[in-house]
């Protein structure tokens, strides 16, 4: 006969769980610490320092980047303007059998 389970779901060997029973080893979870607070000033400079490390794109990589982005675009457009017209075809012919 099998032994009652416990309310977590495992199965209990003499005082201990399965898991523990079967050598597991345990992870202790510590409580987050509390998070210092930061004034008004030194907020800003970590702004200020945050905001020195970005990485401009030069005007060459910008413009190549819109270039790409447009001929997506137009490749995006013709492939649903092709889809659209064959299903509107499609749907006409079916319609068009039922006259």
């Amino acid at each position: 006969m099998a032994k009652a389970k416990t309310p977590g779901g495992r199965r209990t060997v003499g005082n201990q769980t399965a898991a523990a029973a079967s050598g597991a080893a345990t992870v202790a979870v510590d409580a987050p610490a509390p998070k210092k607070k930061t004034s008004i000033p030194q907020f800003f400079s970590q702004v200020r320092a945050e905001a020195r490390k970005i990485v401009w794109p030069s005007r060459k990589e910008t413009w190549i980047t819109s270039v790409m982005v447009f001929i997506m675009v137009l490749i995006a457009s013709a492939f649903f303007w092709i889809v659209d017209t064959g299903l509107g075809f499609a749907s006409r012919f079916i319609l068009g059998l039922g006259q």
